[in-house]
């Protein structure tokens, strides 16, 4: 199976620091499904103020990363010309639930899968998990745009 790392990752999204989450894609089945990799340090960004003292990831960065997941596994496995000056828009969000707190220090797994796809617009859904304990899952819309 194949992996990316995040410079490979950074060449399918659009997404830069401090908002690019995921940190690897492992376990890709061609526009079927992934793993991604989110390192959740103590020093990043969305840490600062979120609890200060009792410090938690943000459950609505969890879905941000689960849609990240989800761009970079459409874009790696779809023709390159079709992708080219193309950009992937969450459509919606549906059956979020956030089961227990994702504490920094952690590495948060992300299994996606690509439920459907019709034209532009693809389904996922996917389950978050630190050490094969559940702490999310979601399912989600998203649409394939032109670059403008």
């Amino acid at each position: 199976m194949e992996k990316l790392n995040k410079s490979q990752i950074i060449k399918l999204l659009p997404h830069r620091e401090p908002m690019l989450l995921i940190d690897e894609l492992i376990n890709i089945k061609k526009l079927f499904s992934a793993t991604a990799i989110m390192n959740v340090k103590k020093n990043k960004f969305y840490v600062d103020g979120h609890f200060p003292g009792q410090p938690v990831l943000p459950g609505v960065l969890i879905i941000e990363a689960f849609g990240q997941a989800a761009a970079a596994l459409t874009a790696h496995g779809i023709d390159k010309e079709t992708y080219e000056n193309k950009l992937v828009y969450l459509m919606s969000v549906e059956k979020a639930r956030f089961r227990n707190p994702v504490i920094p220090d952690c590495k948060l797994e992300l299994n996606i899968e690509a439920i459907r796809s019709h034209g532009r617009v693809w389904k996922y859904k996917g389950v978050a998990f630190v050490e094969k304990k559940k702490m999310a899952d979601a399912q989600w819309s998203a649409t394939i745009v032109d670059r403008k």
